[in-house]
């Protein structure tokens, strides 16, 4: 798919017919890890969740509701990134983002994702409502990594619509 075409036609989906294979996942996954990264500390993280035992106690303990019904027959893919590490020199905070720099990151990361997915034929929905700690304690993440979000993946059972954008004036400026 070319590069315009895969931007319009990604979208949050939610609502799934299937889950995707494992080697789609790992496909996916590696071509995320192409993101850049500061002075490419590599501080992006994720964890897969793709058995379906797991991922019906998973959903269960960790979404709420609209969240567990959403993402219903996809995997789903806990991205975190490592703290006080990118944006940092010998642990103080180089400027005032801080660990937001972790963030931004792990934001460029996830949207390689979530393109790789739409690329290999998948859909996803980046869920940021969900049990941090119920997460960590299942996956067994360090403390050392924020939890950021949970992504789904899997074939979409619907096409949404194009949402709308603000005004291209309203959020752009030139100078």
């Amino acid at each position: 798919m070319e590069f315009q075409e895969l931007i319009h036609a990604r979208r949050s989906v939610r609502k799934y017919e299937d889950t995707v294979d494992h080697e789609t996942l790992v496909q996916i996954l590696r071509e995320a890890q192409q993101a850049p990264s500061w002075k490419n500390q590599q501080t992006s993280r994720c964890y897969v969740v793709e058995t379906p035992e797991t991922l019906e106690a998973f959903r269960a303990a960790v979404l709420p509701s609209f969240n567990r019904n959403s993402s219903a027959k996809a995997a789903l893919i806990v991205t975190t990134y490592v703290r006080n590490t990118v944006g940092f020199s010998d642990r103080t905070p180089v400027n005032e983002i801080g660990n937001g720099w972790g963030a931004y990151d792990l934001g460029l990361h996830d949207a390689l994702l979530i393109l790789a997915a739409k690329n290999a034929g998948c859909d996803t929905l980046i869920m940021g409502i969900r049990d941090a700690d119920a997460i960590r304690a299942m996956l067994g993440i360090p403390g050392s990594e924020e939890i950021m979000s949970v992504i789904a993946v899997g074939k979409g059972g619907e096409a949404p619509s194009p949402r709308p954008r603000k005004p291209f004036e309203e959020v752009v400026r030139f100078f």
